[in-house]
């Protein structure tokens, strides 16, 4: 087993990438008030600069940035333009996806592989090479290295069955009580089994808008109670996709011939998570509906919604890599 140090250094504020990401960043290096926070206006929901400004808001309620007071985490001001930037995120989302009160069918539809294979696990197994897998690494850090903290938020907004069988999930994301088992420190053992820096969010600067859409979405839906079943569709969706793609991956890393700290995050997955998408799916979000049937159509959303924008990450990676170009926004 890899060691790694499991107080991982805080992360230092990126670089701006447009207007409103450097007015936050202007906010956070200044005194715990803020002022003259720009109207966001109308910014590409998807873009560079809305996307780092609003990680960076919310990192605010994670692990915060060296040198950034923690007062800052419920500064008015602050909250004020971030609500703005999440009307605009969340806007272009919900008329993105078809939406709808069908969750069975959402949820079957997961399960469906598709038959030619294509996606970036498939690609990563058959033809991937080391320096592909390396980038996939790299931008799934920026998830992977918080990966059960956001849905965690949605434990005290449930009840009953829902909230016991969710925490259940949890407590296995968790390491099930063992700090060196929690999935969030797998994969740091896995960073460093390739080679890469396992800091936390050590990689933001080189991880592009379409990475950080996939983890803004999760602390969007975690840090708002109106959008708790759409944290509850967001998981769901996240444990009934993992199992078959992380065989995928396992087969790519021992095919890569890699440290076998990397095959075993995702080998980790495979087993846990077959299990967990039952859970989810009978016991959280059946008792969840049963009790509140009006968060069906917000359950549905935040299954499509994971669904649309981990489609845009993977064309975004397959299309850079089959031009023999990096996903990168910098390169290693």
């Amino acid at each position: 087993m890899t060691t790694v140090d499991p107080a991982l250094d805080r992360a230092v504020l990126p670089a701006p990438r447009g207007p409103l990401s450097a007015a936050v960043l202007d906010a956070l290096r200044a005194d715990p008030t803020a002022t003259g926070l720009p109207s966001p206006g109308s910014p590409d929901p998807y873009g560079e600069d809305l996307q780092l400004a609003l990680h960076v808001c919310y990192e605010l309620h994670y692990q915060g940035f060296a040198g950034v007071s923690d007062d800052w985490e419920w500064d008015p001001e602050l909250l004020r333009f971030r609500a703005a930037l999440e009307r605009v995120f969340l806007d272009a989302l919900r008329a993105d996806v078809p939406g709808g009160a069908d969750i069975d069918g959402v949820l079957d539809e997961l399960l469906v592989e598709p038959v030619d294979g294509v996606g970036v696990s498939h690609f990563l197994k058959d033809e991937g090479e080391w320096w592909h897998m390396r980038e996939y690494l790299v931008l799934r850090s920026i998830y992977h290295l918080k990966e059960a903290d956001p849905h965690a938020w949605v434990i005290p907004r449930l009840r009953g069955s829902a909230k016991a069988a969710l925490v259940a999930v949890e407590f296995d994301e968790f390491g099930g009580g063992r700090g060196d088992r929690m999935h969030s420190r797998l994969f740091a053992d896995l960073l460093v089994g390739a080679g890469l820096d396992h800091g936390y969010l050590r990689y933001l600067e080189h991880a592009p808008a379409v990475m950080l859409a996939t983890v803004n979405l999760m602390s969007l839906c975690g840090l708002h109670r109106s959008l708790r079943g759409s944290l509850v569709g967001h998981f769901a969706a996240a444990e009934i996709t993992t199992a078959p793609s992380a065989a995928r991956m396992a087969k790519a890393l021992a095919r890569l011939d890699a440290h076998p700290d990397c095959v075993e995050f995702f080998t980790e997955h495979i087993e846990a998570d077959a299990v967990h998408e039952q859970v989810m799916r009978r016991d959280v979000i059946g008792d969840l509906l049963a009790r509140e049937p009006e968060l069906t159509e917000s359950v549905v959303f935040g299954v499509q919604a994971t669904e649309l924008l981990e489609q845009r990450l993977g064309d975004h990676l397959l299309g850079a890599w089959e031009e023999g170009q990096t996903a990168l926004r910098l390169p290693l």
